[in-house]
């Protein structure tokens, strides 16, 4: 189990995150949910320690989490230049000796062995969560992992998400798009103004989903209205 407890974290003298408690168990898939802005970025890289944090703890298995408990995909990622995919793989996935690139590509049937820098959007994706995959590592946290891909990948993903989850692997989500997260998690946590809202189960999901709607509307409602 992850267990998240009081984090609080600061952008100079802004709140981003606000005592957040929060536990994402073994064997579910938890989805986070916010507008552009909210924090979930934010959220998921001060778990990984790649942001500062004010205070506040992030505990696996009650000791500080730490790279080599999680993998982590990021919204973007770098690539060093003249890469081949292959080459990305092989280095990511070099501690793990079981770790068979190309059996894995059979789903996305990537062109590995052209240079990285010449693949689209949606491809780089791709190969990061093949990445990911690689690590092997009990939890798996992804940021924004469905942006730019296509609809038959998006799906592809999900059932590999539904894959590691029956296998006992933690799996943390985030989107701005509702349908993402509802198509593949077990709940969905709502992050807005540094806190977590409210966390829905499945059975709840349809709420989830007038709630955002509602939102979206009243924000186009008030800049029509202003201008009549």
């Amino acid at each position: 189990m992850l267990n998240i407890k009081n984090l609080t974290v600061s952008y100079q003298k802004d709140r981003i995150l606000n005592a957040l408690n929060i536990e994402f168990k073994a064997g579910e898939i938890h989805g986070i949910l916010g507008m552009n802005g909210a924090g979930k970025s934010t959220f998921f890289n001060s778990i990984c320690g790649l942001k500062s944090i004010d205070s506040g703890e992030c505990l696996y298995q009650n000791e500080w989490v730490n790279s080599d408990h999680i993998s982590f995909m990021q919204t973007h990622t770098y690539f060093y230049p003249y890469m081949k995919g292959i080459e990305y793989l092989q280095l990511i996935g070099k501690q793990n000796p079981t770790f068979d690139p190309h059996h894995w590509n059979q789903i996305f049937e990537l062109p590995l062995n052209q240079l990285v820098e010449n693949y689209s959007t949606g491809m780089k994706k791709k190969l990061v969560f093949i990445g990911v995959l690689a690590q092997d590592r009990p939890i798996l946290i992804l940021d924004e992992p469905f942006n730019g891909v296509d609809i038959e990948s998006n799906e592809k993903i999900i059932q590999i998400l539904d894959y590691l989850r029956k296998k006992g692997r933690s799996i943390l989500l985030s989107s701005h798009i509702i349908h993402s997260l509802t198509d593949c998690c077990d709940k969905v946590s709502y992050l807005k103004n540094g806190v977590f809202a409210r966390t829905y189960l499945q059975e709840d999901f349809n709420e989830l989903q007038i709630l955002v709607k509602e939102l979206v509307r009243q924000d186009v409602a008030d800049v029509l209205d202003a201008l009549d």
